[in-house]
């Protein structure tokens, strides 16, 4: 659900909107009407929201070209609606929990569990100190059982089983559910658990998400709107990367009230079983789970071909960059903007055509080699 707030010269009204997949518009769930210092409910007349564009039956080769090499997201409806795993989740849960059982080795994966009372948003405890789950080793199969018992409570704790890597723990997926479009090399992770909401968020490499079983509402952001998101921490996270703090089902404008510039770019898009969703590098992204069931596979590979996932993290570099730049006085930071700006973003010509291409070094190309020995002089002087 997405949070849509209006305004007029005598009246401010807000509800939350579904959207309903194949349609270009959303559907109003409830409105609050403030007029004269009074609220009420009321339903709203359609409107139309931004939604993810979408493609369907298109071959390997269209895909690659037309959409996994540009920086926007893409629905990808029906990439996924052959595989044997798919048509166990559009069976019921216990299907594709026995399913998942007979490909299960034993392997423990990381599972977490939270109270009845946060309603399955991921997040902090109320203080920050902590967080508002308890985290757990666990098999694919006891997760799987976790969520078919907990699917018949009233008011059920959330259980989720995030990143799970396939290869250690579901051995035979691959080769029962392969994804022809990306290199052998990208590796798929799994995502099961019951109705869970992990915040908008971003991940360094490029993604694509398959819904496997359940039904996920995915609302995303472009990189820029970062600033009006409030994003926590960024060192002491609660699902590995920084998480923005405001709810989007229920926003509080007054102690977010940029969180309403966001909403006007935000995109949104409801997968079922089959479906995926491609999501560039750096773009926010939050993963609402609507069933009782959910299970997604997701691929991410690095933006640089060839270049293996967790190579040289830029987040590392953002936390060295806090800690070395940020402390520095304005004038200071503005000489360092300015480098920046020359050697990491602006274009290759000035930085190198004047040195002859022996002497580039990092300004040239960076071969594996050289990576490899800078990262090794990085580390000797981290460690220094």
């Amino acid at each position: 659900m997405l949070w849509v707030e209006r305004r007029s010269s005598t009246f401010a009204w807000a509800g939350i909107w579904s959207v309903t997949p194949g349609s270009s518009t959303a559907l109003p769930m409830f409105a609050t009407v403030r007029a004269g210092g009074h609220e009420r409910s009321m339903a709203r007349d359609e409107l139309n929201i931004c939604r993810i564009p979408e493609i369907a039956d298109c071959d390997n080769d269209t895909i690659r070209r037309d959409v996994l090499s540009g920086v926007k997201p893409v629905v990808l409806r029906g990439l996924i609606g052959h595989w044997p795993a798919t048509r166990y989740g559009r069976i019921s849960p216990q299907a594709i929990i026995g399913y998942l059982h007979r490909l299960d080795n034993g392997t423990l994966v990381n599972a977490i569990l939270m109270p009845p009372e946060v309603r399955g948003r991921v997040g902090y405890n109320a203080s920050m100190s902590g967080f508002n789950f308890v985290r757990n080793r666990v098999t694919v199969t006891s997760v799987g059982e976790q969520i078919l018992r907990y699917s018949t409570f009233a008011h059920a704790p959330a259980v989720a089983a995030p990143a799970a890597r396939i290869d250690e723990c579901l051995p035979g997926f691959v080769d029962e559910n392969p994804l022809t479009l990306l290199e052998p090399s990208v590796r798929p992770r799994l995502w099961l658990g019951s109705s869970v909401i992990t915040p908008a968020h971003v991940d360094e490499t490029h993604n694509i998400a398959c819904v496997v079983s359940g039904r996920r509402r995915f609302t995303l952001f472009p990189p820029e709107q970062i600033g009006n998101l409030y994003i926590g921490p960024i060192d002491f996270t609660p699902t590995g990367a920084p998480i923005a703090l405001p709810s989007l089902t229920e926003p509080d404008f007054v102690h977010f009230p940029r969180l309403r510039a966001a909403l006007q770019h935000a995109q949104v898009a409801e997968l079922e079983p089959g479906d995926a969703l491609y999501i560039p590098a750096l773009w926010w992204h939050q993963v609402e789970s609507l069933s009782s069931c959910n299970l997604l596979v997701n691929y991410w590979w690095h933006p640089i071909a060839g270049e293996a996932v967790g190579t040289s993290p830029v987040f590392d570099c953002l936390l060295h960059c806090m800690l070395t730049l940020r402390r520095m006085p304005p004038e200071v930071r503005a000489g360092w903007r300015a480098a920046f700006e020359h050697y990491v973003f602006g274009p290759d010509a000035p930085l190198r055509d004047h040195i002859p291409p022996e002497r580039r070094g990092v300004l040239g190309e960076i071969t594996p080699e050289l990576a490899q020995r800078i990262r090794a002089q990085l580390l000797g002087r981290v460690k220094s």
